[in-house]
């Protein structure tokens, strides 16, 4: 239930069937493509979850709208809140849509690297967009900094509520009853692999959650970034938004999953570059490096073997970056010529995955 003030269309009936009743219906029931030429293996079924084609555009709208829910529900939110997240991007859009189709203010906490794209947008649902410049002192990083000033936010301002994407289970319940059922429904129950950008955890957790529930032996291949102190990680720069984090947050301390992959920006940028030309998809950073944990793996899997690539986000929102080639260039150090010979090149065989059974 909306918690704007009564208009006209609040006193409407409800729509008809197979039709949406409002935007945040529309969340979720995203499409899963066959991709039949990514992988060079053709014995091979890999199947790709398009998170892009929810209405903000990614993922992350499952479980903003299931935390506002919740809230409202509960009675932790009321028409004067002010609701206020840290987020790189897609969790902030994802909560603006909601806040804004409630009619709530909304404040997300973001730092210096955050892409101008995203900035927009958040702008254009209304949302206020505080910039964090410094890193704490303390740890170096960003968004421990951005975390510090959100607790700042709830301290000292009235009527606040922090949905706390890194430590909300509403996060991976999200994916446990939405992604992670829907990819299960749709392939009866046959998945061998599903394979798992994380950051927060939210997903992947779901997916593993779903898949014991339903007594399922698929894999959840978690895939982090290089630099990430997620499981064990060494902490450096990282240039992908979206994928890793730079502190362990709540829903990750413990998490075990069937193997671990650490891919670099160059993995993530190549299986963007690979998954368009071969597939037509422009997806987000963090689903190329997706698809690069893919790629190493399969040449190792039995033939018949059914694989799930969640991609997590669109690639308009990385066409500075991931799609641009003077930003790969500057930043990455790799030219256009040997950026397309990588994106060609065959499968690579088969590398020792870290395990984190």
């Amino acid at each position: 239930m909306a918690l704007t003030s009564a208009s006209p269309i609040d006193l409407l009936p409800h729509a008809p069937d197979g039709v949406a009743d409002n935007v945040l219906d529309v969340i979720g029931k995203t499409p899963l493509v066959r991709l039949h030429r990514f992988l060079d293996r053709r014995d091979i079924e890999l199947y790709a979850k398009l998170e892009y084609l929810n209405p903000g555009g990614s993922m992350k709208d499952r479980p903003a709208a299931r935390m506002l829910a919740d809230a409202i529900s509960s009675g932790q939110v009321g028409r004067g809140t002010l609701v206020v997240e840290s987020s790189s991007g897609n969790m902030g859009i994802g909560l603006a849509q909601a806040c804004r189709y409630h009619g709530l203010r909304f404040r997300c906490v973001i730092d210096r690297r955050t892409q101008e794209h995203n900035v927009k947008i958040l702008r254009a649902y209304g949302a206020e967009v505080e910039v964090v410049e410094e890193p704490d002192p303390a740890t170096g990083d960003l968004l421990t900094a951005r975390l510090g000033r959100v607790r700042e936010i709830l301290a000292t301002e009235p009527d606040v509520f922090w949905p706390n994407q890194y430590s909300n289970a509403n996060n991976p319940l999200a994916h446990q009853l939405g992604t992670m059922s829907e990819i299960d429904d749709a392939l009866s129950g046959r998945i061998d692999h599903v394979f798992v950008a994380t950051s927060s955890t939210g997903t992947a957790r779901g997916c593993a959650a779903h898949l014991r529930s339903r007594g399922r032996a698929t894999s959840v291949v978690a895939v982090d970034a290089v630099g990430s102190v997620l499981f064990g990680g060494r902490p450096a720069e990282r240039k992908i938004s979206g994928l890793g984090a730079g502190i362990e947050p709540p829903l990750a301390r413990n998490q075990r999953f069937s193997d671990l992959v650490r891919v670099s920006a160059v993995d993530c940028v190549v299986g963007c570059r690979r998954l368009i030309d071969r597939e037509g998809i422009l997806a987000g950073g963090s689903a190329g490096g997706v698809l690069h944990a893919v790629r190493h793996q399969a040449a190792s899997m039995p033939s018949g073997s059914r694989c799930v690539a969640i991609l997590a986000d669109s690639g308009t929102r990385y066409l500075d970056s991931v799609y641009s080639d003077d930003w790969v260039e500057h930043e990455l150090g790799v030219g256009p010529a040997d950026l397309a010979a990588l994106a060609s090149a065959p499968d690579p065989t088969p590398t020792r995955l870290e395990s984190v059974t």
